[in-house]
């Protein structure tokens, strides 16, 4: 009989465009030696263009909770997404305003035990899938204010890529159980 595990613990990294979400997220689970749930967005606009709509929003929280799932059945011992759907639900507001129903239910119930709110306080790196880029300190902003209206633990991670590992693995081991030293 397979082992199913009672709570694998969920760590999502988020937070505006050019934050270096991917880089930690890949970092951390070379760390952890665990998979990174990459960003579906990214996967979908390189495929279908970076021009969207509404429709596609939906199509991209579809595949990000498959890409999640897929994630969990293979049952690491830490789960670390780059980004969830708090990042698709403030797209779609700051773009087209209130999300539908089906999208706020979703990210309230897939919420993790940690989110890692990175700080925009390193340059913007040009792509061409990115559109915010005078945005950045009004979207932390918005962030930051859902994860309070979400009340799950998170910790504004910020500084030099050294600084930004450090802290999120520190925090990570808290809710992990592990011992630093």
């Amino acid at each position: 009989m397979e082992k199913i595990n009672a709570h694998i613990p969920k760590v999502i990294i988020t937070g505006p465009e050019s934050s270096g979400k991917t880089t930690l997220c890949k970092a951390l689970a070379a760390h952890y030696g665990v998979p990174c749930v990459p960003e579906y967005a990214r996967q979908y606009l390189q495929e279908h263009g970076p021009g969207y709509r509404q429709a596609d929003l939906l199509a991209i929280a579809r595949g990000q909770i498959r890409l999640e799932e897929t994630t969990l059945a293979r049952q690491p011992r830490l789960l670390l997404c780059d980004t969830g759907l708090e990042v698709i639900r403030i797209w779609w507001e700051w773009r087209y305003g209130p999300c539908p129903a089906w999208l706020l239910e979703q990210s309230r119930q897939r919420l993790p035990d940690l989110y890692l709110l990175l700080s925009p306080d390193i340059p913007w790196q040009p792509d061409p899938l990115r559109e915010n880029p005078h945005d950045r300190q009004a979207l932390f902003a918005r962030y930051q204010q859902l994860l309070d209206e979400y009340q799950v633990p998170y910790v504004v991670v910020g500084g030099s890529m050294a600084n930004r590992q450090k802290l999120a693995i520190a925090t990570i081991d808290k809710i992990m159980g592990l011992r630093q030293g």
